[in-house]
């Protein structure tokens, strides 16, 4: 039997330095908590790896996807454009897709982006049932990637 999905995405993200390593596993246990019963789709991409929330394994229902980079970790909101943002969370100009850096797994618990993903879930197309059980689906592994840690620089002397 091969390796299962969970040992798979601890592999990804294993490939991180222990500092982004351990944000991405702190905002994904809160993410698993706030949206039991969502699929987690992982796209382990060229230029980062993706884990997306949604109802199906259809990526055009992802609701939320974390990535991390090498230097910060970002939670994207699809269909962003239709939510309210009062507090100007939102970065970005994409047409759908817009995202939050996350420092830290308590900034999920922050009123205004609790807010802001409450939004998201009401404008979501399809809706995550709590009852179903939570799934993680590799859906695509690059061959080839960027590195996933920071560039070390070297001092010239």
């Amino acid at each position: 039997m091969g390796v299962s999905p969970q040992a798979q995405l601890e592999e990804f993200i294993g490939k991180y330095t222990p500092e982004m390593a351990t944000l991405t596993r702190a905002v994904l246990k809160k993410m698993r908590v706030r949206l039991t019963g969502a699929k987690q789709l992982v796209y382990d991409n060229y230029n980062s790896l993706a884990i997306g929330f949604s109802s199906t394994e259809r990526a055009g229902d992802v609701i939320f996807s974390v990535v991390p980079y090498p230097r910060w970790l970002l939670l994207f909101f699809f269909h962003a454009t239709k939510l309210p943002d009062p507090e100007k969370l939102l970065k970005g100009s994409g047409k759908v897709v817009r995202s939050v850096v996350v420092n830290d797994a308590k900034d999920l618990d922050a009123p205004a982006l609790k807010k802001l993903m409450e939004a998201a879930l009401k404008c979501a197309s399809v809706t995550i049932d709590p009852k179903q059980k939570s799934q993680i689906v590799i859906k695509s592994i690059s061959a080839k990637q960027r590195p996933r840690r920071p560039a070390v620089k070297v001092s010239s002397h």
